[in-house]
C-alpha cells in the first residue's frame, strides 16, 4: 500500500479489486451488474481515473457493501452477519410496464442464482425475453394474486401459490387484478 498523501483522493482501484474479487466477479460481470463500463472499471482499479460518486455508489450497490468500503485505505474487519438496509437494496423500476423489482441475492451470484422481491400494480407485467437454455423461474404470491404465461401457455396464481418455468422461452408475469401484487421470485441459470 502507498503512502497517503495529504489531503489525496482515497485510491479505490485496490478496495474495487479486492471487493470484486472476493464475489467471484469478473469485470464484465460487475460492469453488467453496476452500469458502468468495463473500460472504466478497468482504469479505476489500476489508479489511472477517480470515479465520480455516482459511479461510486452504482459500485457499492452492485457488490453490497457500504460506500465507505470502496473509500477505505485500508481493508477492513469482515463482519459475520452482514445486514443489507432497504435503502441499500438495489432497485430495478419499470414504471412504465407497472413494477418494482428488488434485488435480494447477492451480487457476486448474480448470474447463476437470484433472488427478487417483484411488485406489480394493477395492470403491471413483467414481461422477459428467453434467458440462457437450462434457465428456469420460481415465482411465489406473497400479497394479491398473479398470472405466469410461459410461451402460450397461461396459469393463474393465488396467494402463497408458487409457479416453477422454464425461462429460455419468452415469459411474463402479470398482474390482471385491482390491488397491488407482491411476489418472490428466483432466477436459476444453468
Amino acid at each position: 500500500m502507498k503512502p497517503a498523501i495529504a489531503n489525496a483522493p482515497p485510491e479505490v482501484g485496490a478496495a474495487l479489486q479486492r471487493l470484486r474479487l472476493a464475489r467471484g466477479l469478473t469485470l464484465e460481470d460487475l460492469s453488467r451488474i453496476a452500469g458502468v463500463s468495463k473500460s472504466m472499471l478497468s482504469q479505476i482499479e489500476r489508479e489511472k481515473a477517480n470515479p465520480t460518486i455516482a459511479i461510486t455508489w452504482r459500485l457499492s450497490n452492485a457488490l453490497g457493501v457500504p460506500i465507505g468500503d470502496l473509500l477505505a485505505d485500508e481493508q477492513r474487519h469482515v463482519e459475520t452477519i452482514r445486514v443489507v438496509d432497504a435503502h441499500e437494496t438495489p432497485t430495478l423500476p419499470g414504471n412504465h410496464a407497472g413494477y418494482i423489482l428488488r434485488i435480494l441475492g447477492p451480487m457476486e451470484l448474480a448470474g447463476k442464482y437470484e433472488w427478487y422481491e417483484l411488485t406489480l400494480a394493477p395492470g403491471g407485467e413483467l414481461a422477459s425475453q428467453p434467458h440462457d437454455p437450462g434457465t428456469t423461474e420460481h415465482v411465489t404470491v406473497l400479497h394479491g394474486a398473479v398470472e405466469v404465461e410461459v410461451g402460450t401457455d397461461k396459469r393463474k396464481l393465488k396467494l402463497g401459490g408458487t409457479a416453477r418455468y422454464p425461462a429460455d422461452q419468452q415469459h411474463a408475469i402479470r398482474n390482471a387484478g385491482k390491488t397491488e401484487a407482491k411476489a418472490l421470485l428466483v432466477v436459476i441459470h444453468r
